[in-house]
């Protein structure tokens, strides 16, 4: 679906695209408060996936912003945030699940969530459930508690029309979602947007 903005994701919903090597991928936050998952595979070989574990050891520290560089389960660069108007995004929760819905809220018929959106989109690519990572989650705000290590989960930062950029260090697989969990969105369901630039 086309926006003002480019390509728009409809809410509590995802899709897939390729991102070439040298191109920019911009994801905007559409209306504010809005939570994005991003996945990143290497499309010469879908093993090689977007990796927190990798890419927050290198950089020492959980909240990345402009100029750090999203690494692989191989430990290769695959995107770079080369703009970041928000500063607050996550890299510790895995993408909201029908179980995440069912554990957490208690929701008794629960909605596929992004994990399910991502599995769906991804499919055709030769991604399977069980290959799916911890997402970079574009947005969302999750503040640690430095001494227990308790986490919360606050509604984003981002205000409409506020967005997040990364550079393709290599060919790529990328998936995208519109986020599912009322939690992590402010307690309502918005869409997402996305522009490629060379």
């Amino acid at each position: 679906m086309l926006s003002e903005h480019g390509h728009e994701i409809p809410p509590r919903s995802g899709t897939a695209f390729e991102l070439r090597k040298g191109q920019t991928l911009r994801v905007i936050d559409v209306r504010g408060e809005q939570v994005a998952d991003l996945l990143a595979f290497s499309r010469s070989d879908i093993h090689e996936v977007i990796s927190s574990g990798r890419t927050l050891d290198y950089a020492s520290r959980i909240y990345l912003t402009t100029g750090d560089l999203l690494y692989s389960n191989r430990s290769t660069v695959m995107l770079e945030i080369t703009a970041d108007e928000v500063g607050r995004h996550d890299f510790l929760l895995t993408p909201c699940s029908k179980d995440t819905f069912r554990i957490i809220y208690g929701d008794t018929d629960p909605h596929r969530g992004c994990f399910g959106n991502l599995a769906a989109a991804l499919e055709p690519y030769g991604v399977t459930e069980d290959m799916i990572p911890i997402a970079f989650n574009c947005f969302m705000n999750v503040p640690v508690d430095g001494e227990t290590g308790e986490l919360r989960v606050d509604p984003p930062r981002s205000k409409a029309g506020e967005s997040v950029s990364f550079l393709a260090h290599q060919d790529l697989i990328i998936g995208l979602t519109a986020c599912s969990a009322l939690q992590s969105n402010n307690g309502s369901f918005k869409p997402i947007a996305y522009e490629i630039s060379s």
